[in-house]
């Protein structure tokens, strides 16, 4: 089946997307790289940026898909799998895979060509290590580990109060953080990923500063939280405050308008 009969089949399918020009699935094609999961998840994900794959609306089968991408069906379903995970889209069986969310439009603006699902991927990461992270700096924080940590948090506050995207200084606070567990492995892992880490907070902090001012608000209460159960040497709640912080994250970029 060549890419243009893809499309034709995918348009006149009840509920599929209806291609414009020389259809999405040419338009999208891929680069042969390393990661092709990646890349195809990527297009997809370009494509309902776009509105080419409308909210509500199925997408392409993966034998469509498999041939207007050139991919194995393999590869389709590992990223059609994580754009579930990720909330994007959603398999229906019997039927096929449905757009549930769409990110802003400006949500490529930021987002680091080519590796936008390995930063996604990255917040399931950060969940686990500033969790625990989180957990042991509430039973071992000193006098300076909480002085440091507090001014952290204010020099944050005070760039958001600015207008500023504050990346340097979110990243910060969540090193601050993990350096207050006093366990090296913590903050030596989030500095070897550190391009990772600049990314993703760049992508939800450039996105953040297009919404209204409650997003910002939320997202520093969120960090308040974190920093108060340290403070109070509640290693539970400081976890939980910093997995719902990091997953909360996530969970707003592929939002768009849906979250405040």
């Amino acid at each position: 089946m060549t890419r243009r009969k893809a499309v034709q089949i995918a348009g006149t399918q009840a509920g599929a997307l209806q291609p414009k020009g020389p259809g999405v699935l040419e338009k999208y094609r891929p680069a042969q790289r390393v990661r092709l999961a990646d890349q195809l998840y990527e297009q997809v994900l370009q494509g309902i940026v776009s509105g080419e794959y409308a909210e509500g609306t199925r997408l392409p089968s993966e034998n469509q898909l498999s041939d207007a991408f050139g991919v194995s069906r393999p590869i389709v379903r590992e990223a059609l799998f994580r754009l579930q995970v990720d909330g994007l889209v959603v398999a229906r069986q019997g039927s096929g895979t449905y757009v549930q969310r769409r990110p802003s439009a400006e949500f490529f603006q930021h987002a680091p060509a080519g590796a936008v699902a390995e930063v996604l991927r990255f917040f399931e990461l950060r969940i686990a290590v500033e969790g625990e992270a989180a957990f042991h700096a509430a039973q071992r924080r000193t006098e300076s580990d909480l002085n440091r940590i507090n001014a952290s948090n204010k020099r944050l506050e005070a760039v958001i109060t600015a207008g500023e995207v504050g990346v340097s200084e979110d990243i910060d606070l969540h090193e601050t953080i993990a350096q207050a567990a006093h366990n090296d492995l913590f903050l030596e892992t989030l500095r070897h990923l550190t391009t990772l880490f600049d990314a993703s907070l760049r992508l939800t902090r450039g996105l953040s500063l297009k919404k209204q001012a409650s997003r910002q608000r939320l997202v520093q209460d969120e960090h308040a939280a974190i920093v108060f159960a340290i403070s109070e040497g509640n290693p539970d709640s400081a976890r939980t405050a910093m997995r719902h912080h990091i997953d909360n994250a996530r969970i707003r970029l592929v939002s768009g308008n849906q979250e405040p």
